[in-house]
């Protein structure tokens, strides 16, 4: 026999699967308040409904219809969160604002990255070491070159595609990354902060290319080197691959804006984050907001 108290939850937990908001949109994620604070000042009609914690505010920005969202920091928080999104509101398409490490040695501090496809470099055997060397057990492999003990591997996934795949690369949508090839053509990207810390090249925007993301900050010259010649990594970050298996999981298309507010380990001295955060989370979300614009 149900109780009445359990019956009640059992009887209302359909209800929870359906969208709160019915309105097609575009969700805009960030992983840092200051991207997510710089979108929010020209949005408008805004109302916010918090779900599990997490706030979701809706309304227009660039004349699209959309909704915000902080992913929250590092993998897992962004696929939760990615896909609390999908459940409750109509998304048509997601499209990632934030700040990375640069990886490319031909990339600076402010540039800004759309890489076509997101990898996670950090879903791994950490091997162990034997007389010749690190060495995976016999019933595990690694399409990847290793660095010491670690051994990249690749993550199966499931979808309403059929069988279960594994794969290391999720892509980004092509339609819109030839959008964002057209807006990166026309967008000038701000080379100074508030505090008037100045970059030393102008920076530009590279549309193209691979991303890779793991949960771990990078800051590392040797690891940095690695992704760089391993996956031809222009960027890493700590959220955009997990976000991009979502969206490959529910077939919704994807795409990441990330500028680069540090060197990931290959710049000299401290960390440059601290200081270039505030100037890469202003690009990124000055990007996004043209080229949601440019969107049909």
């Amino acid at each position: 026999m149900i109780r009445p108290a359990l019956a009640l939850m059992l009887s209302a937990a359909p209800l929870a699967a359906h969208g709160v908001d019915d309105t097609p949109r575009i969700a805009v994620m960030s992983a840092f308040e200051p991207e997510w604070i710089s979108l929010q000042a020209d949005l408008e009609g805004a109302e916010t409904q918090t779900i599990n914690g997490t706030e979701f505010i809706t309304g227009t920005l660039s004349e699209q219809e959309v909704v915000l969202f902080l992913s929250g920091v590092s993998m897992v928080n962004a696929a939760m969160t990615t896909q609390m999104a999908l459940e409750r509101f109509d998304i048509e398409a997601i499209v990632f604002s934030g700040i990375a490490g640069g990886v490319d040695p031909a990339l600076n501090i402010g540039d800004v990255v759309v890489a076509d496809q997101w990898g996670q470099w950090l879903e791994t055997v950490m091997a162990r070491r034997t007389e010749e060397g690190f060495a995976l057990p016999g019933f595990l492999e690694s399409p990847f070159p290793n660095y010491d003990m670690i051994y990249t591997r690749e993550t199966t996934v499931a979808s309403d595609r059929g069988e279960p795949e594994t794969r290391f690369w999720f892509p980004a949508d092509p339609a819109l990354l030839e959008v964002a090839a057209r807006v990166a053509e026309a967008t000038d990207l701000a080379d100074c902060n508030a505090q008037n810390d100045c970059l030393a090249t102008a920076p530009q925007i590279r549309v193209g290319g691979n991303g890779v993301s793991g949960s771990s900050f990078m800051d590392n010259a040797g690891v940095r080197d690695w992704l760089s010649t391993t996956f031809e990594a222009q960027v890493v970050d700590m959220e955009s691959a997990a976000v991009a298996q979502v969206a490959w999981a529910n077939q919704v298309p994807f795409i990441a804006f990330r500028s680069l507010s540090d060197l990931a380990g290959g710049g000299e001295g401290e960390n440059e984050m601290g200081v270039f955060m505030s100037l890469a989370s202003d690009n990124s979300a000055a990007l996004v907001k043209a080229f949601l614009a440019e969107m049909p």
